[in-house]
């Protein structure tokens, strides 16, 4: 059984990018997540334990968060759990490691601007003519909605190019 955690924190440390000789690529970071709590008796919110985590991503998860996720920022992951006991000498300790599934920003603290990336079709797939697409947009695609909307109503980019939707 794998346990799923989903976990919000600071990234402590810088992204560590690696390929390795067979093409697999792996990103890992340090997460700082740790409980706020209202003291009643200070009439302040106070900070309690920090949890370290070590976060590893794995293919294509790895290669984007190692171009979107800095130092310092904060984030959501959502990943399996993986804790292992370790011994160096006279010191041992516990590390909790977690293999992500997903990582975002956390938007209560900012914003943030997505990019899809689109991986490239492969030769032998079936190409579309020019002007068509091979989705059933229904009755109420986003071509009718283009074709429908007045010339005062201001409306966005890719709806004034008349490109459909890259999805």
């Amino acid at each position: 059984m794998t346990d799923l955690i989903t976990l919000t924190g600071l990234v402590a440390t810088n992204p560590r990018h690696i390929v390795t000789s067979e093409g697999l690529t792996i990103t890992s970071f340090r997460l700082a997540s740790n409980q706020r709590r209202f003291d009643r008796t200070q009439n302040a919110w106070v900070d309690g334990d920090t949890n370290w985590y070590t976060i590893t991503c794995f293919r294509q998860l790895g290669t984007h968060v190692a171009t979107s996720v800095e130092k310092g920022q904060r984030v959501i992951v959502t990943g399996r759990v993986r804790i292992r006991d370790w011994e160096s000498g006279e010191k041992s300790g516990t590390t909790i490691e977690i293999d992500a599934e997903a990582v975002g920003h956390d938007l209560s603290w900012g914003r943030a601007t997505f990019t899809r990336s689109v991986i490239a079709a492969k030769s032998e797939a079936p190409t579309a003519e020019a002007g068509t697409d091979s989705f059933d947009h229904g009755d109420a695609g986003p071509a009718d909605e283009r074709e429908s909307a007045s010339a005062d109503e201001p409306q966005p980019a890719l709806a004034r190019s008349g490109a459909s939707t890259p999805f």
